[in-house]
């Protein structure tokens, strides 16, 4: 059967949607029931140096206001919390808070578990010779939090 580009992208989607979709009903067993994968990047992004809404926005491919809302809801939950910025203190800057860095590492945890399983599904060397194929399609690091346009995957605050 002939498939299209489009075909090609719909599963690729489909694939995180599945993996993503997986590791939010085991956070929320886990506790932590209010993550959404926004969440995770917006918290990878700011790790990685997006410490105001302006930078999240640039890094997440989203506007000021859609960055400015994802922290307003990120700091209520306590992953995330501002402080003064020591070079400038007119100046505020963003931190993962102990609790952000947390529920990244059980998402992590999680994401591994659910690797295992594809793996158990399709067998170990199939998934890993599918992850080299994206790699070459993609690169080594598809997806990367400390520039502008890391992602655009930003439904769910």
């Amino acid at each position: 059967m002939s498939r299209t580009g489009a075909d090609l992208a719909l599963l690729l989607l489909g694939g995180f949607r599945s993996l993503a979709d997986a590791a939010i009903g085991e956070l929320s067993a886990r506790g932590f029931d209010d993550v959404r994968p926004v969440h995770d990047f917006a918290m990878r992004a700011i790790a990685a140096g997006a410490d105001n809404a302006s930078e999240l926005g640039r890094r997440l491919s989203v506007t000021k206001q859609s960055a400015a809302k994802t922290i307003a809801v990120l700091q209520e939950r306590g992953y995330v919390a501002v402080e003064a910025d020591p070079r400038d203190a007119r100046r505020k800057r963003l931190l993962v808070t102990p609790l952000g860095f947390e529920v990244m590492r059980v998402g992590e945890e999680i994401f591994n578990d659910l690797r295992g399983r594809w793996a158990q599904q399709i067998g170990a060397a199939e998934l890993e010779r599918m992850e080299q194929h994206l790699r070459a399609l993609v690169g080594a690091q598809p997806i990367r939090f400390d520039r502008p346009g890391g992602s655009a995957v930003t439904e769910g605050v």
